[in-house]
């Protein structure tokens, strides 16, 4: 199966991590492409490439004043990505909660075992007291 490209859709276009830190960098502030590429370290041609996926499949707008053109992000075209990652975040939640709840169970076992410091320090008392 051929791979989609990247003007396809925003799921292409970010699955990029150049263009995430684009989209990152915009997202607070309009910055002009020389701006860009002085601030991630990037080479003109590959900045101006990314912000024309990213133009085509409208993650960002551009604002030209005389010859420079000035790019931000459009928080409201990423819903898409916001709408989808959504629907696993039930699944982190809930697997988030099962890890808190091993811990504290874990921690609870040790303390009933008589354990006062559940993470003993490396140093023995008597290093310590050399210290």
């Amino acid at each position: 199966m051929a791979r989609a490209a990247t003007t396809s859709d925003v799921f292409n276009a970010v699955a990029e991590p150049r263009r995430r830190q684009i989209l990152t960098l915009l997202v607070e502030q309009e910055h002009s492409v020389s701006k860009i590429v002085e601030i991630l370290d990037l080479d003109q041609p590959s900045v101006s490439k990314h912000l024309r996926v990213l133009r085509d499949v409208g993650l960002v707008r551009m604002r030209c004043n005389g010859r420079q053109k000035f790019y931000q992000t459009l928080p409201e075209a990423i819903r898409p990505l916001h709408e989808w990652a959504a629907t696993f975040e039930r699944y982190w939640s809930h697997q988030l909660d099962r890890t808190k709840q091993r811990a504290e169970a874990k921690m609870q076992r040790r303390l009933q075992a008589g354990q006062q410091h559940p993470h003993p320090s490396p140093i023995s008392p008597t290093e310590e007291e050399k210290l």
